[in-house]
């Protein structure tokens, strides 16, 4: 009996009852989670017939399956959600797990709070709003908040920092009312972290009309200075009212969701907030195994559990057959009812309609985008004679400062784009001193070394290598591979203009070949080169911070933590080192700024 017949067996044993199902390979490898009202009639309909390419693959490498009875379709839903998350299979749709909508958190708890920007909320009593669509989109909320009200953006503590120096040049431009003189007071400044939290809430309208009111009691109580200022103030909300719609994509109502199935398969969201469109997101990736329907319901469940904000409806392409337990498990997250409809008509099919035309345009310009990446990459392997399509190139750079920090990074490049998942970066072990050429034939060498121990996470092997640097270095990246037993791996290298732009590639026998007559070409190849130099300075600062704010360490009573508050507060060691001894003890103990002080200051007397 052949492998899919004994898995038909298999299944036609299994119970007409509600649970998930898990394929595996022939390595034990978990490749593909699924759930089912019926398990027995979802699991045998794989080993029955024929499929669409895709599932047709995947049960081809099924080796066995097990599966886990659950006691309604929700509690399905919810083991499958789970399983998915654990093991990441490679046929499930998977969302980038790496994305992140933060938060801006508020302690109220302290006597001047202040907002700063969070990955997650946590139950520790303090205030979050958001999510939001990155840290770049919070951050220019909160600065547009702090220019509205006048709120410091400085790096001083208060009430700490209260009249120790004179006011910066933000209150001097009239931006701050420059809190650090003690003027005006706490309770104003809580006034104004108030009317900020009243923003973030939606409340920015009632704030407009309370600043309004102030204003025109000021103007008749012949307080026209404060009514200048309230005026000042009311017409900066305004503005901030109606440029920050992103704002109002954290308190969504409603979103609409939009889908297109091709080999560039797009997850469109539209957020609206009181009708108006207030943000969107967008996810792409291979063409789904599951049908649309099934790709929609796994997509929302994914995404929705990775933003962490859930609006009150979700309008969908498709009817779904998981709708009802699919919107008990969002309503349990939300800690309210969350709706998910398909409309057929009216406002609301209008909304979902829009979305699904940005998927569709989505897809078509994410298709084009592949076309010339796959255009540039048949240019580049006619240029340098290869026989055989380049998927993946890895590149390799050294940065040092003299003989200190000396690392090498790897860049990877997969179908014309950066895999930066698959970055790697290399500490020197053998080369003690400044030496390019022998720095690249560690890295090299441990990288190749790496691949033949079977470490997976340096698995396969370029199609091409490059290397930052002429003839020198190449051989150097030659002679690693010929000694790891790789010398098939085409190498080249990267040569720069007076510019510091790359403007060849090199043979390892000193053969020049031009680049430039390929505009796409230039330009890939020096992006590949500003990204390996970028990767490689990186990790080499990285190292000198950490060295530099290791020093600390050496003092007595100077830990991580204190070391940690040290930076935060001088921002650089020879900030500490100029730092008096009364501003030392306003951030650790006396006797700790005491040694610190004596540390700096002994060394300055030798």
């Amino acid at each position: 009996m052949d492998k899919i017949a004994q898995l038909r067996e298999k299944a036609n044993k299994l119970p007409l009852l509600p649970g998930v199902y898990i394929m595996q390979n022939a390595a034990g490898e978990v490749i593909y989670v699924g759930k089912a009202k019926a398990l027995k009639n979802r699991v045998t309909s794989y080993f029955r017939g024929e499929h669409l390419p895709k599932v047709a693959a995947m049960v081809s490498h099924v080796d066995d399956f097990s599966v886990i009875v659950a006691t309604s379709e929700f509690e399905a839903l919810m083991l499958e959600n789970s399983l998915i998350k654990r093991h990441k299979p490679h046929y499930n749709i998977l969302l980038r797990d790496d994305k992140t909508y933060p938060y801006i958190r508020l302690d109220e708890r302290e006597e001047y709070p202040g907002f700063s920007i969070v990955g997650r909320t946590a139950p520790d009593g303090a205030r979050y709003f958001g999510p939001y669509g990155g840290r770049g989109v919070s951050h220019s909320i909160l600065n547009t908040l702090a220019k509205a009200l006048k709120m410091p953006t400085c790096g001083k503590k208060f009430p700490r920092d209260i009249g120790k120096a004179r006011p910066c040049l933000n209150w001097h431009m009239g931006v701050c009312e420059g809190w650090c003189r003690g003027e005006p007071d706490g309770a104003e400044y809580r006034a104004r972290i108030g009317q900020a939290e009243q923003i973030l809430s939606g409340g920015a309208k009632e704030l407009m009309g309370q600043l309004e009111r102030e204003m025109l009691q000021a103007s008749e109580d012949l307080r026209f200075e404060k009514a200048a200022q309230l005026r000042d103030r009311l017409a900066a909300v305004k503005e901030l009212n109606n440029r920050q719609t992103v704002l109002k994509a954290a308190r969504a109502d409603v979103d609409a969701v939009g889908f297109h199935r091709s080999a560039k398969t797009s997850f469109v969201v539209l957020h609206y907030a009181e009708g108006d469109l207030a943000g969107k997101d967008l996810e792409q990736m291979p063409e789904p195994l599951e049908d649309d329907a099934a790709a929609v319901s796994a997509l929302v469940r994914q995404y929705y559990t990775i933003r962490g904000a859930w609006p009150r409806q979700i309008l969908l392409p498709v009817e779904i057959e998981d709708a009802e337990p699919l919107s008990q498990m969002l309503s349990e997250m939300a800690g309210r009812k969350v709706e998910l409809i398909a409309p057929q008509r009216g406002i609301k099919r209008e909304l979902m309609e829009a979305a699904v035309r940005n998927a569709r345009e989505e897809s078509l310009r994410a298709e084009s985008e592949a076309e010339r990446r796959v255009k540039t990459l048949e240019w580049l392997q006619k240029m340098l004679g290869l026989p055989e399509p380049i998927h993946r190139m890895e590149s390799f750079d050294i940065s040092n400062t003299g003989d200190f920090g000396i690392v090498a990074s790897m860049v990877v490049f997969v179908d014309g784009k950066p895999a930066r998942s698959q970055y790697r970066k290399f500490k020197m072990k053998t080369v003690e001193h400044q030496d390019d050429f022998a720095s690249m034939h560690e890295a090299v060498s441990r990288r190749l070394a790496h691949f033949k121990d079977g470490d997976e996470k340096f698995s396969p092997l370029p199609d091409v290598l490059l290397i930052d640097g002429g003839v020198g270095q190449v051989a150097m990246a030659v002679q690693a591979m010929e000694e790891q037993g790789y010398p098939d791996i085409p190498v080249f290298g990267m040569v720069k203009d007076d510019r510091h732009r790359t403007r060849a590639l090199t043979t390892p026998d000193g053969r020049e070949i031009g680049i430039s007559a390929s505009p796409a070409v230039f330009a890939l190849i020096g992006n590949i080169q500003e990204e390996t130099h970028r990767f490689a300075i990186t990790y080499h600062k990285t190292l000198r911070k950490k060295a530099i704010g290791s020093s600390l360490e050496e003092i007595e009573g100077v830990g991580p933590k204190r070391r940690a508050a040290l930076l935060k507060r001088f921002k650089s060691v020879k900030a500490v080192a100029a730092a008096s001894l009364e501003e030392l003890q306003d951030v650790v103990p006396k006797d700790t700024a005491r040694a610190v002080y004596d540390h700096f200051h002994s060394k300055e007397n030798e």
